[in-house]
């Protein structure tokens, strides 16, 4: 997965301005304490971004 495909998936699913928060503003565990951008930023690969994401906010296993 590419970095646009993980934002056009974060988009879709929270809308463009409150996905622009989550991954900026969001906290998680499941990233090492780090934030979706942190985590980017840091190499971690988008897909893996995007799961960590879809279980903090639990979103449907269709979704994802």
């Amino acid at each position: 997965m590419r970095n646009t495909v993980f934002r056009k998936l974060m988009a879709n699913e929270f809308g463009q301005v409150r996905a622009e928060m989550v991954a900026r503003d969001h906290v998680m565990s499941a990233l090492g304490g780090r934030t979706a951008d942190q985590a980017l930023e840091d190499g971690v690969p988008p897909k893996e971004v995007w799961l960590a994401v879809c279980d903090a906010f639990e979103v449907p296993e269709h979704r994802r």
